[in-house]
């Protein structure tokens, strides 16, 4: 079985004593593919050595997070993104999109700084990988703009409704489960067996939202196989299908 991580921040300070092992640890469960997020500039050296240091399994996306979009930065920051992403391969433009979880009074940047790297996505014809905290509707404003042929990408931590999944989809977009599929109070196990398998992918987003039974500790991308276990008991597929089916559709977004 090879699982997919689609979203691992592996280049974060939370590993710094123990990354090559924590890799390994995630190798040795059958984790091969690790999609690393950007967040803004200041990220993007510990980026470049985390691919220097495993060349065949990390690959990398850039982009300006929704929460570094700050009025005196943005415009230097998303200069930067369009540079390296005319430097360089690059496998999606993320994590991008609106966040008004820590700060509401940025939504109109946050807005013009997602619009614009959607269009810098299908310049490169790239997927593009959301970040949705307290803003679905916001978020679906923007895909509304966006949509056509070339939009394309995962929906980063899904954790709406039934319905929005539904209108996530129809922007061509997968939804990526992680963590929150084990939690009791996540929600989305109601009615995530209704979504075909089709458009699943897996992610831990490590070092954060650790699944049950690591839930408040330390994430890390070994634990895809306990939210592949979960999407298992909820479609009542063998674990093998999980795996394959998720990795397959992970390889139809980045192309690899």
């Amino acid at each position: 079985m090879i699982f997919t991580d689609t979203h691992t921040h592996l280049y974060s300070d939370a590993f710094a004593e123990d990354r090559k092992e924590t890799i390994n640890r995630a190798i040795s469960n059958g984790v091969t593919r690790f999609f690393i997020p950007a967040i803004d500039s200041s990220y993007a050296q510990a980026m470049f050595d985390l691919e220097a240091a495993f060349p065949d399994c990390i690959f990398l996306m850039m982009g300006l997070h929704p929460t570094d979009v700050k009025p005196e930065t943005y415009k230097q920051e998303l200069a930067f993104v369009e540079q390296e992403l005319a430097r360089r391969k690059y496998y999606a433009v993320g994590e991008i999109g609106v966040d008004l979880y820590w700060d509401k009074t940025t939504l109109s940047i946050q807005q013009e700084a997602f619009q614009q790297q959607i269009q810098l996505a299908k310049k490169h014809q790239l997927p593009i990988n959301i970040h949705c905290r307290d803003a679905f509707e916001e978020v679906f404003e923007v895909l509304e703009l966006e949509k056509d042929k070339a939009l394309r990408g995962i929906f980063h931590c899904f954790t709406g409704t039934e319905e929005q999944a539904q209108q996530a989809m129809s922007y061509n977009l997968k939804l990526g489960i992680g963590g929150v599929a084990t939690f009791k109070n996540g929600k989305i196990d109601q009615f995530l067996n209704k979504i075909p398998l089709e458009h699943i992918v897996l992610e831990t987003d490590s070092p954060y939202l650790a699944p049950v039974p690591f839930r408040g500790k330390r994430n890390e991308s070994a634990y895809i196989l306990n939210i592949a276990e979960r999407l298992s008991e909820l479609y009542e597929l063998p674990l093998e299908t999980i795996a394959n089916q998720t990795t397959a559709n992970s390889k139809a977004v980045f192309g690899i």
